[in-house]
């Protein structure tokens, strides 16, 4: 097993720009933000190398300064998907190692346990016919289940992703009046962490574009629309993303 983690990171953000580095998490927590998700990233034990991606000098003067691995990337790069598989090929470390297998680490998650990583890593390397892997959580609440940013995914009897979306899937036509939490639902949010077998990364980009993906904005449904397997593990891991403000000072609170 030869795999790597790859933790794109960018400083524009619709929502919330600039937040990988914002200094009052430095302030509250002891860290940036990209910085907790970089040391968590190092933490997984099926990982021979963790590397940040970014387009912006002042994330790469950041992680600099903590002694982080960082790579400068072009600004033309549209996904982290393809951010990653431009370390794969073009980085001379990361080419020195030749990974079998790209981890793909949101810079937003800094909750995000090591356990996840070493979980998608094993579940990739065990599979000879999924080129993608990744987590999901048994859903337990209404209220998540109708959140269009829960992503959502249902699965085959093998473990293999049928489906993401943002919509309430499965729909319950004959809902139980007995059942509660996960039982209730039977869905699955999806944990936005993947590991690719690294020939697929390398030639992802060049899949034809699903519009499933454009219209669910989901860019894992590229594969799916494309023919490939990408296997799911239902694990406890659990991590949410920083997107708002909000989501930032629940973040900060913890720490307070």
């Amino acid at each position: 097993m030869n795999a790597i983690a790859i933790i794109p990171a960018r400083f524009e953000a619709s929502r919330l720009p600039g937040k990988l580095i914002l200094q009052e998490a430095k302030d509250v927590t002891g860290k940036y933000i990209i910085e907790h998700v970089y040391h968590n990233t190092c933490r997984a034990k099926k990982l021979k190398q963790a590397i940040i991606a970014t387009d912006d000098k002042r994330i790469y003067d950041i992680v600099k300064q903590f002694g982080g691995a960082v790579a400068m990337t072009p600004d033309n790069i549209n996904s982290g998907t393809d951010r990653a598989a431009w370390v794969v090929e073009n980085v001379d470390s990361i080419k020195d190692l030749n990974p079998d297998i790209v981890v793909n680490v949101q810079g937003d998650e800094p909750d995000l346990p090591p356990e996840a990583i070493d979980s998608v890593v094993e579940l990739l390397n065990n599979d000879e016919l999924a080129v993608m892997s990744t987590i999901a959580n048994p859903i337990e609440s209404e209220d998540e289940f109708l959140d269009p940013n829960a992503v959502k995914v249902t699965l085959d009897n093998m473990g293999y992703a049928l489906y993401f979306s943002r919509a309430s899937i499965p729909y319950t036509r004959n809902p139980s009046e007995t059942e509660t939490g996960a039982a209730k639902y039977n869905a699955f949010k999806h944990i936005g962490l993947y590991a690719y077998k690294k020939d697929f990364l390398v030639k992802y980009s060049s899949l034809p574009p699903s519009k499933l993906e454009e219209i669910e904005c989901l860019e894992q449904l590229r594969a799916i629309s494309n023919g490939h397997k990408i296997k799911v593990a239902i694990e406890p891991h659990n991590s949410i993303g920083i997107d708002t403000k909000n989501d930032f000072e629940r973040f900060l609170d913890r720490y307070r």
